[in-house]
């Protein structure tokens, strides 16, 4: 219970500053015992009280992407993290099995290159490439699905999209990649709470909810203190790593 509270500390830190809070809460969650698609489902209700006391630290810093309204963007939010809630309910645990460690490489692969291939598409086209408001949506709700389905750097994800098809600076788009983070959280713990076992092992969920919310807090506080290139380099250790053992147990 004590890896389980520290793990769900980690996880909203790293959710507030910069992503990839499910790298520490799945693999923390099935150590205590629950099945993958159980501790994907409890990861994310869990996380989303640390996630939404993250955005309302931010909530001052909120601001449009581009010509898309954070109203739109967040509907899209909410409709694409409920049906990706659906989809691992549906889809049989043994492909959520074989998916897990795909799913972590791919976003280990955005996290590591996606500031790399942003500069390389900014350099080629002699300025920063910038997506329609129909284009953002229509990105928004994929990674909103894969969110809801998964989790894993859903948050670096949006980042990425951001800064290759926006040009937003990191640091400019985290605030809205919280809130974001929060709209598919909540979205997809309403279907996990009423169509899943999520809540079979109370007391671990309940343990990691609180030190989600503890790190969530402290981390959205802190995150302007740290240096960038430090918060890169925890969330790209933890990723690589979880990769690297869930292709092992496979």
């Amino acid at each position: 219970m004590v890896i389980v509270l520290l793990a769900g500390v980690a996880a909203g830190a790293l959710n507030a500053v910069g992503g990839g809070g499910t790298f520490v809460a799945l693999p923390a969650l099935v150590a205590a015992g629950l099945s993958p698609v159980t501790a994907n489902a409890s990861s994310t209700v869990a996380l989303v009280p640390g996630t939404v006391a993250s955005a309302w630290v931010y909530r001052r810093d909120l601001a449009p992407l581009g010509g898309t309204s954070t109203r739109a963007l967040t509907v899209v939010s909410v409709i694409g993290g409920g049906l990706g809630a659906g989809l691992l309910l549906t889809l049989p645990a043994v492909s959520f099995d074989a998916a897990v460690p795909w799913l972590l490489a791919f976003a280990t692969v955005i996290l590591a290159f996606g500031r790399h291939v942003s500069r390389a598409v900014s350099d080629a086209k002699g300025h920063a490439v910038g997506m329609s408001p129909r284009t953002v949506l229509t990105g928004q709700f994929l990674l909103a699905v894969y969110g809801g389905y998964f989790g894993g750097a859903v948050g670096i994800m949006m980042l990425a999209v951001w800064s290759i098809g926006l040009g937003l600076d990191t640091s400019a788009g985290n605030p809205m990649r919280v809130a974001q983070l929060a709209a598919i959280y909540l979205s997809a713990t309403g279907l996990f709470l009423i169509a899943s076992d999520a809540l079979s092992a109370p007391s671990v969920l309940i343990t990691m909810l609180v030190g989600a919310v503890a790190g969530g807090v402290a981390g959205a506080h802190i995150a302007r203190r740290l240096p960038a290139w430090l918060l890169r380099g925890v969330v790209l250790t933890t990723a690589v790593t979880m990769t690297v053992l869930y292709f092992l147990r496979g």
